[in-house]
């Protein structure tokens, strides 16, 4: 006699799924059960693309379903659908987006930009739809890091974002010359904010990647505030100036309800070609853990000081093109699968979240 299809969940409720703790048939992870004499199939649909264990999972769920009697075959799908806010059709901040993430910094010169770049990119690389915003004003760099440059196109009142790299830009740069200053008070950034969260068609995104400005001025708050933020990055080196300024925008998202999905610690060790076991540690060590320690948030990962990152930078070509079998690259593969996995078990774990409604908890 065939299996039921009780049968066939009961044979899968044993898969766990590591970030949510539970099993994949409790989590209603799977899907489109069909059997069929002693065939036997179903999908597993997960909450992120880059999910580490859909290898594991699939062969589970293989094994499983083929050692229950009367099995004579097995086909497993493995499919995702990124969790995240539910989309907004009428709302007129970011409608299509499902997770907005926030990679910022209390000083600059720690790496931001292409830390929000390359973590864009390998969102990317799963499989996933996503799209970067330069949200800094004074000092737009998307132009260069990417090479994309020009006006973006404008019709009936609405801004389409660039594409180039398999993302979706959006940057101030965009709108100036190499030789146009940028001098503008408070409420003109405010403005100009509001207006890339409102009136650039962005699609449908699973993310978009909001490259913040340095500190904790005006246009941060305007985005802490404005944008349905799903949470938050912080990228800064191991010296101690760094750190005590990473604080300050920990303390920033905090205020404002946004959820920290933990510390990067960039550029934090060279390793010379030659000597691929030696590590230098130029900026100091172990002060981003440390941190995210005393803080109580995730440390994410650390960043080698890779020059191929720097010379796609300045070309216009990232590393993930230029050197795609740098280390680095796979860092960064890394970094964004724990931030996508975060941003899901938030998604499913924090209602206001799921449903795009962010309580403030207090002001600036």
């Amino acid at each position: 006699m065939p299996p039921s299809e009780s049968d066939v969940l009961e044979a899968l409720r044993p898969i766990i799924d590591p970030d949510f703790g539970k099993s994949i048939v409790e989590l209603g992870f799977v899907k489109n059960l069909r059997i069929d004499g002693g065939r036997v199939a179903f999908d597993i649909e997960l909450t992120t693309p880059a999910c580490p264990v859909k290898a594991e999972f699939e062969r589970q769920a293989r094994e499983r379903v083929e050692a229950l009697p009367q099995v004579d075959a097995v086909e497993v799908s493995m499919t995702a659908q990124t969790r995240g806010r539910a989309l907004e059709p009428q709302s007129d901040v970011l409608p299509g987006v499902r997770n907005t993430i926030a990679v910022a910094s209390g000083k600059g010169g720690v790496g931001k930009s292409t830390v929000a770049l390359n973590l864009a990119l390998a969102l990317r690389d799963t499989g996933a739809t996503v799209g970067l915003m330069d949200c800094d004003v004074y000092g737009p760099s998307l132009p260069l890091l990417t090479g994309v440059s020009g006006r973006p196109r404008a019709e009936e009142q609405r801004i389409f974002p660039h594409e180039g790299w398999g993302l979706k830009l959006m940057s101030m740069g965009f709108f100036l010359t190499e030789d146009s200053p940028v001098i503008w008070r408070g409420p003109m950034v405010h403005g100009l904010i509001r207006q890339f969260l409102t009136d650039v068609d962005w699609g449908e995104l699973d993310y978009l990647v909001l490259d913040l400005p340095p500190g904790t001025g005006d246009a941060a708050l305007t985005l802490t505030q404005q944008a349905p933020l799903s949470g938050a990055v912080i990228v800064t080196t191991a010296n101690d100036l760094s750190l005590i300024d990473a604080r300050k925008g920990l303390k920033m998202f905090e205020k404002v309800g946004v959820p920290v999905l933990g510390i990067v610690e960039n550029m934090s060790y060279f390793t010379p070609p030659d000597l691929p076991d030696r590590k230098y540690h130029i900026f100091g060590e172990g002060g981003g853990r440390r941190v995210a320690d005393e803080l109580g948030v995730a440390f994410l990962t650390e960043l080698p000081i890779d020059s191929r990152v720097v010379e796609g930078g300045d070309a216009g070509k990232p590393v993930f093109t230029s050197a795609p079998d740098a280390p680095i690259v796979e860092a960064f593969r890394e970094l964004a699968g724990t931030v996508a996995r975060k941003l899901a078990v938030l998604a499913e774990t924090t209602p206001e979240i799921a449903d795009g409604n962010i309580t403030w908890v207090g002001d600036l």
